[in-house]
């Protein structure tokens, strides 16, 4: 209860703004009475939603910190931090706090890479085995038919295996890239592997990211997190940023992560030698210089850290609408490229619209972040008439108490697992994004409400269990 009362009070007290000197009164004022009346991004019909404060959000979520950088018309236009960095301290969260970017570590690695490129020391389609030095993918009928390239590691179409990574403690040993690739101790995930022929296919891979960060380290013959230092980071500004663990008075300007139950992160945060795919250290003012630097590329206006032509290609969407590094959708003056994060204790999320030079960019230290950043996200874009920023509607079935009750439990598959219990009248899911409840849409089937996909359970003909779920490109049994 304690613990509660002064988070509580954090959110209340602590809050840290800058605005543009340049026109002030006018941004400052859109944002903050945008932070004041968020609502939920999917609501379901006939319920009612009403406004709330972003102060109230966070304390449902249980998210100490929020901080947040918007860009407009080719400048930040806008930041502030609120909240706790660090609850048990009370140490208030402010835009110089350091946050985990989690995967939006993989477009500023994947930055780094194209750079690579453009010196020549790279090419996109070149088997990356042919310039691999300290480790071989291992080879089979699959990568004889079509062997790996970077082009397939930047847009996830490797066929490669390993979805994500949980680091690790900071007092834990920590292994080589090269046993994180082949599953030996002390890594704690699976060998990274092609089971599906590169190119036939989009499928999220941090492991196919953490085999372009040894890639570029053997062929540069530095340490990955120097390379990008010097190829990404300082090019574009990013000073207060870096993929290495943090060390000595670096320690005390990061924002510690904290679980959904409000206990934080062992350690304050975890570590993640996977650094291409997960390990940024950042700012949302140091995330969108990065994003304003990649627009001016793409607009010609600019060659750092990467070519106008590269960057080009990089906003170009292929398969699952990916680019060279982040998903890439929409077209004209409202193409927009994005990317999420997610680690232990951590959530973000960045979007760009490069040819209007708006965008905005949100970290957050708290295991339930992603409904926070979905409501600041759409009430911001409503303010700026950014499309896509309407609640979605989703009707929903009655069906009976019965019904809710059968698919009760938990369901797994590899890494991942769910689990799904009620609460009152209504089916919750804790998935590993946060908790959400799940509104049924017919027999068996349901729609997840902070994750904006449908789940599907398949019950065993001869005895009516449920015995599966589906959903978002994965199948998940029960475990009995």
């Amino acid at each position: 209860m304690r613990l509660d009362r002064t988070f509580a009070a954090i959110i209340a007290a602590s809050v840290a703004t800058a605005a543009s000197a340049a026109d002030p009164a006018p941004v400052g004022q859109r944002i903050e009475a945008a932070l004041a009346a968020l609502r939920p991004t999917v609501q379901v019909s006939g319920r009612a939603y009403a406004a709330r404060s972003l102060a109230e959000v966070m304390r449902e979520h249980r998210v100490p910190a929020v901080s947040i950088a918007v860009i407009e018309d080719g400048r930040i236009a806008w930041s502030g931090a609120f909240g706790a960095a660090e609850v048990e301290s009370a140490r208030p969260a402010t835009t110089d706090t350091l946050f985990q970017a989690a995967s939006i570590s993989k477009p500023v690695a994947a930055t780094a890479a194209l750079a690579l490129v453009d010196q020549n020391v790279l090419a996109l389609d070149r088997p990356v085995n042919e310039q691999l030095v300290s480790w071989r993918i291992p080879d089979n009928d699959l990568t004889r038919a079509a062997p790996v390239t970077l082009r397939h590691l930047l847009t996830h179409t490797g066929g490669l295996t390993v979805h994500g990574f949980p680091g690790y403690a900071p007092s834990a040993a920590m292994p080589t890239v090269v046993q994180i690739l082949d599953g030996q101790p002390p890594a704690n995930t699976a060998a990274v592997r092609v089971d599906q022929r590169p190119g036939t296919g989009w499928r999220y891979s941090g492991g196919g990211y953490t085999i372009a960060q040894l890639l570029m380290a053997d062929v540069a013959r530095e340490s990955f997190d120097t390379l990008a230092d010097r190829l990404v980071l300082r090019p574009a500004g990013m000073l207060r940023s870096s993929f290495r663990p943090l060390e000595g008075a670096r320690r005390a300007e990061a924002a510690h992560g904290y679980r959904r139950d409000g206990r934080r992160v062992e350690g304050g945060y975890h570590v993640y030698p996977e650094m291409a795919a997960a390990a940024l250290w950042t700012t949302p003012e140091d995330l969108a210089r990065w994003a304003l630097a990649i627009s001016a590329a793409f607009r010609g206006e600019a060659e750092t850290p990467i070519r106008a032509e590269t960057a080009r290609a990089m906003l170009t969407p292929g398969q699952g609408d990916w680019g060279l590094g982040m998903n890439v959708q929409g077209e004209g003056e409202w193409l927009r490229f994005s990317h999420g994060g997610a680690n232990e204790g951590f959530r973000a999320t960045l979007v760009m619209f490069p040819r209007r030079g708006d965008g905005i960019v949100i970290m957050t230290n708290g295991d339930d972040g992603a409904p926070v950043m979905g409501s600041i996200l759409q009430a911001v874009g409503r303010a700026r008439g950014w499309p896509d920023s309407a609640p979605r509607m989703i009707e929903a079935v009655a069906v009976s108490r019965q019904s809710l009750e059968d698919v009760v439990g938990r369901y797994a598959s590899g890494e991942v697992s769910v689990e799904i219990n009620l609460d009152g009248d209504r089916a919750m899911v804790s998935l590993p994004g946060g908790r959400s409840e799940i509104v049924p849409r017919g027999n068996d089937a349901f729609f997840v409400l902070n994750a904006g996909f449908e789940m599907r359970f398949l019950r065993d003909p001869a005895t009516g269990r449920v015995v599966s779920v589906s959903g978002a490109g994965r199948t998940l049994a029960r475990i009995p």
